[in-house]
């Protein structure tokens, strides 16, 4: 493949193709942050893994025309419940052995063969399935969420700071004790 024909390629520089490459973006970030979960040794680079992937799927979100969902996904997911994870690796008692490997040889071998049954399914299911395209709805700005959350969504604006202030009483109940406690 020619670099520079890609390079040059108005198509590449117009709204589709950014629209496109915008959707790459958010792909490459998601899996990315998917296999640094499922791969880390230590559990807060896995949450770190873990708030890429989440802020991927916001961006999924957003890409679809959901703003609010994608505004959703940032506050619960990434907010709450990162932090409540966050919080428990803290208070939980240092790695005393490392990670080892499944014990069973074929274990690997069938959750490849699982995964790709998944994937190639998923696959077919998205090839044969036709996709209408909406038109793009104004809205979605800083405001308009706003005045969603504070009018339309307002309890469910409540309700997450409720699950908020939980988990901080919780960690903060967990905390008292200390480690010694566990």
């Amino acid at each position: 493949m020619n670099v520079a024909a890609v390079v040059t390629d108005p198509r590449l520089f117009s709204a589709d193709g950014l629209i496109g490459l915008v959707f790459l973006v958010m792909f490459g970030l998601t899996l990315a942050g998917g296999v640094i979960a499922a791969t880390a040794d230590r559990l807060v680079r896995a949450l770190a893994g873990v708030i890429v992937c989440f802020t991927g799927v916001a961006g999924f979100y957003y890409f679809l025309n959901s703003p609010f969902m994608a505004m959703m996904q940032i506050l619960i997911y990434v907010g709450a419940i990162c932090v409540t994870i966050s919080f428990a690796i803290m208070l939980a008692a240092p790695e005393q052995k490392r990670k080892t490997g499944p014990t069973n040889v074929l274990s690997g071998p069938i959750g490849f063969l699982i995964a790709a049954l998944v994937f190639g399914a998923m696959t077919a299911l998205a090839l044969r399935t036709e996709w209408p395209v909406f038109a793009k709805e104004a809205g979605g700005s800083v405001r308009d969420i706003g005045m969603h959350l504070l009018t339309t969504y307002s309890m469910v604006f409540e309700l997450i700071s409720i699950v908020l202030l939980i988990a901080i009483i919780g960690a903060i109940v967990i905390a008292r004790g200390g480690r010694s406690r566990l």
